[in-house]
């Protein structure tokens, strides 16, 4: 049945131990684990073994499993060889940190496309799918599954666009990453339709909540975070928005999926909306536990 994973996006004033600490407190049986430079509630990309054993310790001392780790590394579609190969690099040395740590997924992003972007679009998805395809061979090697998120600025914004682009990587070490939040402020598919699109290639899944901001539209120029003038909603804890969980678990239930959710609680990004995930994430956690209890 599902496990719930705290996101360490969610805990930008802890370090990482602390981080671990805290989301076991809420509940949750799992971590999902920012990599990126400077970021207190995260590994660093270049990680020591010192430091991956350190972390591997302090989740077994809190019977946590690493559900996933989260790099922020997009340009896998680039025109210039030594800047896709220098992500795909990065990549595979997660995928080391992903083994050592028993972490069995990887969110990847789809690629870097600025919406309306269309230069030498071809080629640029060829690079992609060719890019995809040499990291779900060393992830597949090393028991790790690289999960394409539901992303805007890139090559699989919406449910459609993903399910192409995995049917067309047709590789088993590359899947789908499902966020209907994601879907839900890009104005792309509802979850019904979304869930009847892509569930068959969906590994992993983000939960989040929200609220429309009257009289905007969603625009970014940015892949990880919309700028705040860029937004057009507001994160919510999960149970206090428009996103439909009860109903998005039933279905994918249904569908067969009993895998993780992971919390992707996003006070790294905005702070303002939500309190600190000691309360914020607890309250999202009861919340899916009480789904989860209800579909049992």
């Amino acid at each position: 049945m599902f496990k719930i994973a705290g996101h360490t996006m969610g805990t930008p004033e802890y370090n990482l131990f602390d981080a671990i600490s805290l989301i076991r407190k809420t509940g949750a049986d799992g971590v999902e684990i920012v990599v990126q430079d400077d970021y207190k509630s995260g590994l660093p990309c270049h990680c020591e073994r010192e430091l991956l054993q350190k972390v591997k310790d302090c989740c077994r001392q809190n019977h946590m499993e690493v559900s996933a780790l989260t790099p922020y590394n997009s340009h896998f579609d680039d025109l210039d060889e030594h800047i896709r190969q220098s992500e795909i690099d990065a990549i595979k040395k997660v995928v080391d940190y992903s083994t050592f740590l028993g972490a069995k997924y990887i969110r990847i992003y789809g690629g870097n496309r600025e919406a309306g972007d269309n230069y030498r679009i071809g080629e640029r998805r060829e690079n992609l799918v060719h890019s995809l395809r040499d990291m779900g061979d060393y992830a597949e090697a090393n028991g790790v599954t690289l999960v394409v998120e539901n992303h805007f600025n890139t090559f699989a914004v919406s449910a459609a666009e993903s399910a192409a682009l995995i049917q067309e990587v047709d590789h088993p070490g590359v899947r789908i990453l499902y966020d209907q939040a994601n879907l839900t402020f890009t104005e792309n598919e509802d979850y019904q339709t979304a869930i009847a699109r892509q569930q068959p290639f969906v590994a992993y899944m983000h939960v989040k909540d929200l609220e429309f901001i009257e009289g905007r539209h969603f625009t970014s120029t940015e892949v990880s975070h919309p700028k705040e003038e860029d937004r057009n909603v507001r994160t919510r804890i999960v149970g206090e928005g428009v996103v439909p969980w009860y109903d998005i678990l039933k279905l994918v239930k249904e569908h067969g999926y009993n895998g993780w959710l992971s919390l992707e609680y996003e006070r790294r990004w905005h702070p303002a909306d939500i309190p600190d995930a000691s309360i914020g994430m607890k309250k999202s956690v009861d919340c899916l536990k009480e789904i989860i209890t209800r579909l049992s």
